[in-house]
């Protein structure tokens, strides 16, 4: 049974998104701001966490950049109908994915569902021995899709579960180029629904990551109207 945390400030919001998840076979924790759950983290971390942006004491962006300080565990964002801006900045910062409100609440339970599906296989639970013994490399790059691990010239990177699937599929096949359907058809599933913006901003945070180790990367590669592609080095 997979624990996830639901972070806002709606009490209307956790009640009912909670009864609808432990419907489902969920855990739930709710927290009504983004201290009281940070707090909570620091004992114990769930599966995953759903967190509204706009919350008093610390928002969902704090928390989300407190959060990432430790751990890549998947995070949703909830935003308000209109904060194009903050979805944007929240996937840069490291949120794989974002809900607007008001939401279906089937349509977050799926989206819920379909990361913690790549996440079981990132874990290696859905991998047979001979392929959590397979790490991939690419040039300096280093894969390892059992652990979830991530080197660059021999450094630690941490990627979350979307960031590391991205980077796992274009770098499977250097010099070619994947255009954002593909990579949106591996990152996420078949009901979700994602657009062109959702993919760079991701593609951006990933950059910025590997940057973050060797401010001379370059291996992605933008083709601007086309995609992406990884070019060994």
């Amino acid at each position: 049974m997979s624990r996830i945390a639901l972070v806002d400030d709606d009490r209307n919001i956790l009640t009912s998104v909670s009864m609808t998840l432990e419907a489902e076979g969920f855990e739930v924790e709710t927290y009504n701001d983004g201290q009281q759950a940070l707090d909570a983290f620091n004992r114990k971390l769930p599966d995953m966490a759903v967190f509204d942006i706009k919350m008093p004491r610390m928002d969902g962006m704090d928390l989300l950049q407190r959060v990432r300080q430790k751990t890549s565990m998947p995070v949703i964002f909830l935003t308000s109908k209109d904060d194009e801006i903050d979805e944007v900045l929240g996937l840069r910062m490291g949120a794989d994915d974002y809900v607007k409100k008001p939401f279906s609440q089937r349509l977050l339970v799926e989206r819920i569902r379909a990361i913690l599906r790549r996440q079981e296989v990132l874990s290696g639970e859905e991998m047979t021995e001979a392929e959590q013994s397979q790490v991939m490399v690419r040039g300096a790059l280093e894969m390892d899709p059992a652990r979830h691990a991530v080197k660059w010239r021999d450094k630690d990177v941490s990627l979350t579960v979307t960031e590391f699937l991205l980077l796992q599929a274009l770098a499977q096949r250097p010099g070619f180029v994947k255009s954002r359907d593909q990579l949106m058809d591996v990152a996420y599933d078949d009901q979700v629904y994602v657009d062109d913006r959702t993919i760079d901003s991701h593609i951006k945070r990933l950059r910025k990551k590997m940057r973050s180790v060797d401010p001379d990367f370059s291996a992605i590669e933008t083709l601007y109207g086309i995609g992406y592609r990884y070019n060994e080095e």
